[in-house]
């Protein structure tokens, strides 16, 4: 039986705050989900009732198909990383572990693995309350693999790591998702997730704005733009809006068009006296196919072909 997270019609209100509003999708073995929206968007909400921490006030999450509570040993079917500070300051990090694996029944041989898999096994001895917030990082995402689950939660796992632990916890998720395992990760970072997650599901006000591949999400967001390559970008922003296309700045030294196609463009700039260096196809980042995606009308609306 393949692992498996679904949320089903979930809603959840905190002091007559709507947290998470009517949401529906699963997510897929195999492949790093991103589970994308600004900060308040029901992200972590969503998560805590996956986990058993909130009850839904209507709807259900399950893992493996039941819910959390039912689980037995649930840290083999399900681990997560929702708070880096949820330790003991005045524990070592192994008894911090050895204390979670007791609670699941997990050998203990399982927590020096994980601690070398982490990068924490030469500080194992050390107090928790020392650590920076990148090593309680790796700590929580070490307590997270412990039980060695088939279904993974991230929430912000890149939160407080340098460079080379941010390539590190990329390069980890995308291996567990390889060897058949359910991998979401929270952000609100858009950008942090381009190059690691397979597809996104994005929310909004605690409602479903898309579930969709990020390849299919940059296609769609990339469109017919043009980019052009100018220092001349007002000139050429107004050359171009007079004839009818949507121009914008994008960077000190280029311009984003849409409506017109690149020999039309470069036409209307040479006639105008407005220099270029290049034009090129735009391909967009995936925060700007966010914002493109829940702009206007459609800002929290599912997208057309819903869950896939």
């Amino acid at each position: 039986m393949q692992p498996s997270l679904d949320v089903r019609a979930l809603s959840k209100r905190y002091r007559g705050t709507l947290a998470v509003d009517d949401l529906t999708f699963s997510v897929r073995p195999g492949e790093v989900t991103g589970f994308v929206g600004p900060n308040g968007a029901g992200k972590s909400t969503t998560m805590r009732v996956v986990l058993g921490l909130d009850a839904p006030d209507a709807g259900e999450a399950l893992v493996n198909g039941v819910r959390y509570r039912a689980l037995d040993r649930p840290l083999t079917q399900v681990g997560a990383l929702l708070d880096a500070d949820a330790v003991h300051p005045s524990r070592r990090a192994r008894d911090h572990l050895l204390w979670i694996a007791q609670s699941n029944r997990i050998p203990g041989r399982r927590v020096d693995s994980v601690l070398d898999e982490v990068g924490l096994a030469s500080v194992a001895r050390k107090r928790a309350g020392g650590f920076s917030l990148g090593m309680r990082q790796r700590l929580g995402i070490a307590a997270a693999l412990l039980g060695d689950p088939p279904v993974l939660l991230f929430d912000e796992p890149t939160n407080g790591l340098d460079p080379d632990g941010i390539i590190w916890i990329r390069e980890l998720m995308r291996r567990l998702a390889s060897e058949g395992r359910v991998v979401l990760v929270s952000s609100h970072l858009m950008g942090e997730l381009q190059d690691t997650a397979d597809r996104l599901v994005i929310i909004g006000r605690g409602r479903l704005v898309a579930q969709t591949t990020v390849a299919d999400l940059l296609a769609t967001a990339s469109k017919d733009q043009v980019e052009v390559f100018t220092l001349l970008r007002s000139e050429a922003v107004a050359v171009l809006a007079n004839a009818g296309a949507t121009a914008a700045v994008s960077s000190a030294q280029s311009i984003v068009v849409q409506g017109l196609a690149g020999d039309a463009i470069a036409g209307l700039l040479t006639g105008a006296g407005v220099s270029f260096t290049e034009l090129r196809r735009h391909r967009a980042s995936l925060e700007e196919a966010y914002m493109d995606l829940t702009r206007g009308s459609v800002e929290f609306a599912a997208s057309e072909g819903g869950a896939r």
